[in-house]
């Protein structure tokens, strides 16, 4: 773009500025049919009458972080919030709200790194928009997205959950948080976390297929393992039992919620589901899991009881029990 370097409030004004950051960034990484005719609105041919819709927005800090950044963040987050309400995702909005200053070398990093999630995922960015704000007004960039996915079976709902059902999940907890908790600089932490986020829609897909008694996923973003599974025990009116040695955590991730005085329960993830199943089909959804890269360390967690409804007990180690309760505030700022 010429010797600019730099987001410029006219990058947000409708003019040549605004036309050149769309032709040289957006449209070159983004390019499809429908994206590249430049209406205000897509035209989007869907396959069945039932959709889903979500929308999320993103503003992590740091933007670029071990495993990922806001790019790829805000292109999972989306693709998984279909994934999970049962839906295959096919279509995403990405909206880019920009500080003046911001380096265009950092929003190519950005937007390439959201393609590549996108290519990944199997989805299409097939609309868009872009604001400036003045200098001091924001924080260098903020995403938001929004994703359309068809729904071709009942989707899994938390109010379908059974007493007995089996809790698995797919993989390690708190690795997203951690990742970006420990990149920043004022912290000091010298080991590297590597966060968990990644698109998840051929995993769940693969889940449906193998068990039918799947009655209920939620990916476990902001508020953790801990979140998903109060909302499950609230809505389904029944107990959730947790066994504390079957949690899957990395020493790393382990070590730093030590220091720092948090649960990982409670730390976001960014490529983690939660489902329940009926407790015959368990083993089949593991073993389907298992032949998926993102849950090669699938595992039970717990189970459904009517003990106690509407809490999540965790059994302890040394043989105690204790209520694992929703977050009465916000743990971690700035991380999804």
């Amino acid at each position: 773009m010429g010797s600019v370097q730099e987001i410029r409030l006219a990058h947000g004004g409708g003019g040549r500025y605004t036309q050149q950051l769309i032709e040289k960034i957006f449209l070159p990484a983004f390019t499809n049919p429908q994206l590249d005719l430049l209406n205000d609105s897509a035209i989007l041919d869907l396959p069945v009458s039932r959709i889903a819709l979500t929308t999320d927005s993103y503003t992590v800090d740091p933007l670029f972080f071990p495993g990922g950044d806001i790019g790829r963040l805000a292109v999972c987050g989306t693709v998984n919030d279909l994934s999970v309400a049962g839906a295959r995702p096919l279509f995403l909005s990405a909206g880019f709200i920009l500080e003046e200053g911001f380096p265009l070398a950092d929003l190519e990093r950005i937007v390439e790194s959201a393609r590549a999630a996108a290519r990944e995922a199997g989805v299409s960015i097939v609309t868009g928009d872009t604001k400036v704000i003045p200098h001091g007004k924001a924080d260098k960039c903020f995403i938001n997205t929004s994703g359309v996915g068809v729904v071709e079976r009942d989707p899994p709902l938390e109010s379908r959950v059974h007493e007995g059902d089996v809790l698995v999940i797919n993989g390690f907890m708190g690795r997203h948080g951690m990742a970006v908790m420990t990149s920043r600089k004022e912290l000091g932490f010298s080991s590297r976390i590597e966060s968990d986020v990644a698109p998840l829609n051929h995993l769940t897909a693969r889940m449906m297929k193998a068990a039918p008694g799947l009655h209920a996923m939620r990916d476990a973003t902001r508020g953790g393992v801990a979140a998903v599974l109060n909302e499950m025990a609230s809505q389904a009116s029944l107990g959730v039992e947790l066994t504390e040695e079957w949690l899957p955590v990395t020493e790393a991730v382990n070590g730093a919620c030590e220091i720092l005085g948090l649960d990982p329960l409670y730390i976001a993830n960014e490529g983690v589901v939660v489902a329940s199943v009926s407790a015959d089909e368990s083993e089949t959804l593991l073993k389907a899991m298992k032949k998926d890269s993102r849950g090669r360390d699938s595992r039970v967690i717990g189970r459904v009881c009517r003990e106690h409804p509407g809490r999540v007990v965790m059994r302890t180690q040394i043989g105690s029990h204790r209520i694992v309760d929703m977050l009465s505030g916000e743990q971690l700022p700035r991380i999804c």
